[in-house]
């Protein structure tokens, strides 16, 4: 009897460190800065012409836990974009990202703590985009790093929920 009580809560303890080392884990409700980077691998602008606003970007995004518990991750913004088919799996999260409008297509977008204050993220979207009477195939890469910057979000209002 007294073997089976040690037993029990060594369980227990083992259980209760297992649960505290995966909320460690966990993205933070907050604000987070988030750097990113968009990769054409076809781009709609005609040969020779680069697309404007190239390069890093920086944002700050203030995450609410009703997001994290839904999400897992911050999502790019888009009115004509719906998310779908999430997955979570511990310290990471997949979904697919469904377009429609002057843009439609589908992309996957990634995301995965390296540590509790730091994320890598990914977006990779094909699709289509309207140009006047002419249609031209698109194809990019937006790779992300997000660091976290505290729980006070400040005046960074948190985005609207994906439908």
């Amino acid at each position: 009897m007294h073997k089976t009580r040690v037993l029990i809560i060594m369980s227990c303890c083992l259980c209760a460190l297992v649960i505290f080392a995966w909320a460690q884990s966990v993205r933070k409700p907050g604000l987070w800065e988030i750097t990113t980077n968009m990769i054409w691998q076809q781009s709609p602008m005609p040969g020779g012409m680069t697309m404007p606003g190239g390069g890093p970007h920086t944002m700050q995004v203030c995450l609410t836990q009703a997001w994290i518990d839904r999400y897992g991750a911050p999502l790019p913004q888009s009115a004509n974009c719906q998310v779908s088919n999430v997955v979570r799996k511990g310290t990471s999260m997949t979904a697919d990202w469904i377009c429609s409008g002057r843009m439609p297509g589908k992309g996957t977008l990634e995301s995965s703590l390296a540590d509790p204050n730091h994320a890598i993220g990914k977006v990779h979207f094909t699709g289509v985009m309207q140009m006047g009477q002419n249609s031209r195939t698109i194809e990019y890469t937006i790779n992300s790093s997000s660091v976290y910057k505290g729980p006070d979000c400040g005046n960074v209002a948190p985005p609207p929920m994906p439908k």
